[in-house]
């Protein structure tokens, strides 16, 4: 009995740290999905790979729900009237929504289409440190690029259907583990001339709609037959990446005011150097 109640304290244990990662992960442009498939190589979460591979989507939503709290004035198209009894519509918040749903498209279609092959054939530790280190360099380099030029849109009002469409595109580049989501669609925001506190918040907004869409597709693939324990592992994790999340998103919005993205791309490729040699040789 008294080794079940250690057993069970030891998984807690691991989800918190799990937690802790997802909310760190999820918002730098570090890749999540690959922090926690390399973290659960060394923790081993005592859980199905059915599981697993749910949990590791779903917990995202915790992170989702802090950004949503913290921007929510922002991202809420209604608002009282002065009088405080009708109920004023905000056009240009709803605008800006309509442009996130055009950038959903292009990763909605190809994650209908290879999400199965991808978690298949492209798990790997090596593709993951193929990842990290390919797009830490790409951070560098745009960073370089973008210290001679002035952004041509500095406010998430200025980003137009055309530009949404080009950070979807981007955004599809996340389907592979290793990437970021935040990290493919800031990038690609960079790019085409989005100044980096646009990018950050357009990347919030496209967040929510992305990961409910996914949590909700490896929520049918699994099932909703919880066991106990699962439940409340998946609910302990949550909760520990919204909480997180809160300080980290506040940090990365005061970051960026005074600094470019070029020491994640460091981080980044440190990482997936170090992944690529340890799994070499413990192969």
């Amino acid at each position: 009995m008294t080794g079940g109640i250690g057993l069970k304290f030891l998984e807690f244990i691991k989800v918190i740290f799990l937690g802790i990662v997802e909310g760190v992960t999820e918002w730098l442009p570090i890749s999540s999905t690959g922090h926690m498939l390399l973290v659960d190589e060394f923790l081993q979460l005592n859980a199905s790979e059915g599981f697993k591979e749910m949990f590791f989507v779903v917990i995202q939503l915790g992170a989702i729900l802090a950004v949503v709290l913290l921007f929510w004035k922002k991202m809420w198209p209604f608002r009282l009237g002065e009088n405080k009894k009708t109920i004023v519509v905000r056009k240009k918040v709803f605008s800006v929504w309509f442009k996130v749903v055009v950038a959903c498209v292009p990763g909605a279609v190809v994650t209908l289409l290879f999400d199965d092959f991808i978690e298949e054939h492209l798990h790997t530790p090596f593709v993951i440190a193929a990842a990290l280190i390919i797009y830490g360099i790409a951070f560098i380099v745009v960073e370089k690029r973008n210290a001679l030029r002035t952004p041509k849109i500095k406010k998430l009002s200025q980003i137009d259907y055309k530009t949404a469409l080009l950070i979807g595109l981007f955004q599809v580049l996340s389907i592979i583990p290793g990437t970021s989501r935040s990290g493919a669609t800031i990038i690609g925001a960079l790019i085409i001339g989005v100044s980096r506190t646009a990018a950050a918040e357009f990347t919030f907004f496209l967040a929510v709609p992305v990961m409910f869409g996914l949590s909700f597709i490896k929520l049918l693939k699994f099932g909703l037959a919880f066991t106990g324990m699962e439940l409340a592992i998946l609910l302990v994790g949550s909760v520990v990446a919204f909480a997180v999340s809160l300080f980290v998103i506040k940090f990365l919005m005061s970051y960026i005011k005074k600094h470019d993205f070029k020491v994640f791309g460091l981080y980044r490729i440190a990482l997936g150097i170090v992944v690529m040699i340890y799994f070499a040789f413990s192969a």
